[in-house]
């Protein structure tokens, strides 16, 4: 499923991958229509049928992440929102673990994630995550979603990588379908993202896993094998 031989860089998308969906699903879902009703005197279902199609008329831009575009456009805080569910935020299965293993490899791990740098600094103050990998970069510091195919080619002013020796990790397939077209060598879907809800079906041409203990073993011989190079 993938071939950590020929690897020297991991790229890791972090809402979906490394954490639990489930926080930024009920967030989005739930607890802002929540908020939103009561500052609109809205009810809640109300609220919902207002925001949900607001906010999936961005699905697949910047705008979609930007916690300043959507705190504007609503009127709300949305960081500080995100902080009154902050409880929710938590690693998926197994990751941890995966985290550990790639260090011991000597693969360089680095986060790219389209999450804003506010809630991205709420969410590594709850988990520790930032210590855990060699870098982090939030796609607003170059402008352009994962999504976009130009991303892949500015992410290289901050995070040099060979496209040909990196793996790219991330539960959504029109990122991994931008990062397969701009060069990334292997690509794999996370298909069980939020722990409230069912897997979502394999992409038909992108392998994909359920949990990182799928890949783990193999990762973990690549640690007991010396790499020639």
């Amino acid at each position: 499923m993938v071939n950590w031989s020929s690897l020297d860089t991991v790229f890791l998308d972090m809402d979906g991958t490394l954490l639990d969906l489930h926080f930024d699903n009920h967030f989005w879902l739930e607890h802002l229509p929540l908020r939103y009703g009561e500052r609109n005197n809205l009810a809640h279902q109300a609220a919902k049928d207002e925001l949900i199609p607001m906010i999936m008329a961005e699905r697949g831009s910047l705008n979609w992440y930007c916690t300043d575009y959507w705190s504007d456009r609503l009127a709300l805080d949305i960081t500080g929102l995100k902080a009154e569910v902050g409880d929710r935020i938590g690693y998926r299965p197994h990751v941890t673990e995966f985290l550990d293993a790639l260090r011991q490899s000597g693969l360089r791990s680095v986060i790219v994630t389209n999450c804003h740098p506010d809630p991205l600094k709420l969410k590594l103050e709850r988990t520790g995550l930032d210590q855990r990998v060699d870098a982090i970069v939030s796609s607003h510091q170059l402008g352009k979603a994962k999504e976009d195919p130009q991303f892949w080619r500015d992410l290289q002013q901050l995070t040099p990588y060979d496209a040909g020796a990196t793996l790219m990790v991330d539960d959504s397939f029109p990122v991994l379908e931008s990062a397969r077209a701009a060069g990334i060598a292997q690509c794999l879907a996370v298909l069980a993202p939020d722990s409230q809800q069912a897997a979502r079906e394999r992409h038909p041409d992108i392998p994909g896993i359920h949990h990182f203990d799928e890949i783990l073993p193999a990762l973990r011989q690549r640690q007991a094998v010396p790499s020639p190079r």
